[in-house]
């Protein structure tokens, strides 16, 4: 029996040894997946080392990335609305679709970026890189990005600048109010638009009292001579 406790006593001490070296040295986790949730989670992640991360649809409202590294990372359909890339190294990375309303890119490195189909409005680039950029099919709108820099002459589609309705914009806004120009003359001035003269007569409802004074319809351009003027244009 002694024996027997003599060869079972190493060989135990050798096991406590090892588990004790294996839970010092926990596995290593790439530190670019650490940053990742970081930013998903706070989007907070100024400096980070994000290169080549994939960030597919993140919804990155506001997110502080200034100076991060982001070469090589896919941020296609990313929502990036307000947010802080100033001084971010963007290089290589794939924004295709992405939403960059009021988004700040100051200083920025967008070498070789792919922003093709993205909608950038009222996006700050000043001192930003702008070399070989990909911008075909990007909707683009008070952001100072000109329609040759960076499109690939070999593509089909070229950047669409400036809407001629900004409403149209997608995703809109505000409902599209309608043209005002419809009728020379507003509707609420047209009921004292008509003068009792000729064989024309108002009907017995007692005394006329038209609602607008005369700086009124002087406004409005000179006084209509016959009821007729206005014929086909009312609605």
């Amino acid at each position: 029996m002694r024996r027997c406790h003599l060869v079972i006593f190493p060989v135990m001490a050798t096991l406590c040894l090892a588990g004790s070296v294996l839970a010092e040295s926990p596995l290593p986790e790439e530190p670019h997946l650490l940053n990742v949730q970081q930013l998903l989670s706070t989007h907070l992640c100024p400096g980070c080392d994000l290169a080549d991360a994939d960030l597919r649809g993140a919804h990155l409202i506001g997110a502080d990335l200034r100076d991060a590294n982001l070469t090589g990372a896919d941020l296609s359909w990313v929502n990036l609305e307000g947010a802080d890339l100033t001084g971010a190294d963007l290089t290589g990375a794939n924004l295709t679709g992405a939403f960059l309303t009021n988004a700040t890119l100051i200083n920025a490195d967008l070498d070789n970026a792919n922003f093709s189909q993205a909608q950038l409005y009222f996006v700050d680039v000043t001192g930003a890189s702008l070399d070989n950029v990909n911008l075909a099919g990007a909707t683009i709108v008070g952001t100072p990005i000109s329609i040759g820099n960076g499109v690939d002459p070999e593509l089909e589609e070229e950047p669409i600048i400036s809407p001629p309705e900004l409403w149209q914009l997608d995703p809109p806004s505000d409902v599209h109010p309608g043209s005002s120009e419809r009728i020379d003359v507003p509707e609420p001035v047209m009921p004292s638009l008509h003068r009792h003269r000729g064989p024309r007569r108002r009907p017995r409802r007692g005394p006329c009292h038209p609602r607008y004074g005369p700086s009124v319809l002087q406004t409005h351009g000179p006084e209509p001579q016959s009821p007729t003027q206005y014929q086909g244009v009312l609605p």
